[in-house]
Formats: structure tokens, C-alpha cells, sequence
């Protein structure tokens, strides 16, 4: 197995993780990772959030084990999360209330964006197509 190929499976199950503790962050972190004031429970939308990004976790952590076989999901990742922090990184620098956000998930998700697509990238001749 290729090194590359290691730390692809490294970090699909590290972001998958990541992905599956968003509301925890949110407790931990309101400010970087909540978008509205008080308890994360208090906003429908931020649990609807949370449930697809655990949903999107857990496939993540399963498509480890054989990420040639999972590369549509894992490049859907790497877009997804590119524009979800370019939308979010707009709103945070229309509102002061969200500047918090430039330090937190929008970071966490520009990572995710380079991290997977560069792995990808550099597994392209190692694994089918």
C-alpha cells in the first residue's frame, strides 16, 4: 500500500470523526461552529445540519477500508465542503455576530477540502478510476 494511500484512509477516518462531532464542537465552540445563540438543540436547521454531516461522517469512516471503490463520495467531500466554506466564509464577513466562524469551521473546511483532494489527487494512478 502506497503512503499516499495510508494517509487518505488516515484522514477519512479523521474528518469522518470530526464530521460526526459537529454538535459537540458547537458546545465546546459556539462561535466557530454554531450559527445562531444559545443551546445547538435550540435551532432546527443547525440539527438538521448535524445529522447530515454525522450521516456524511460515518460513510467517510466505512469508505476507508476501500476509498478506490468510494472515490465519487469522497470527491463530493472534497466539493461540498469547498463551497459550504466559501458560502459561510461570505456570510461571516457580512456579519460581525459570525466573524468567529473565519477561525472555525470555515478553516476546518477548507482543510478538509485540500487534505482529500490532494490525497485523491496523488492516489489517481495508484487505484482504479
Amino acid at each position: 500500500m502506497l503512503q499516499s494511500e495510508k494517509l487518505l484512509k488516515f484522514a477519512l477516518v479523521a474528518f469522518g470523526a470530526v464530521f460526526c462531532l459537529v454538535y459537540p464542537l458547537a458546545i465546546v465552540w459556539p462561535s466557530g461552529w454554531a450559527w445562531h445563540e444559545g443551546s445547538p438543540a435550540d435551532s432546527q436547521y443547525f440539527m438538521m445540519i448535524v445529522g447530515v454531516y454525522a450521516t456524511l461522517g460515518i460513510f467517510l469512516i466505512r469508505a476507508a477500508s476501500n476509498p478506490s471503490a468510494h472515490r465519487s463520495l469522497i470527491w463530493f467531500t472534497v466539493w461540498s465542503s469547498a463551497v459550504h466554506a466559501g458560502i459561510m466564509a461570505l456570510q461571516s464577513l457580512n456579519n460581525d455576530m459570525h466573524r468567529g466562524h473565519l477561525l472555525g469551521d470555515v478553516p476546518a473546511l477548507l482543510l478538509v477540502t485540500i487534505v482529500l483532494g490532494a490525497l485523491l489527487q496523488a492516489n489517481k494512478g495508484s487505484v482504479p478510476q
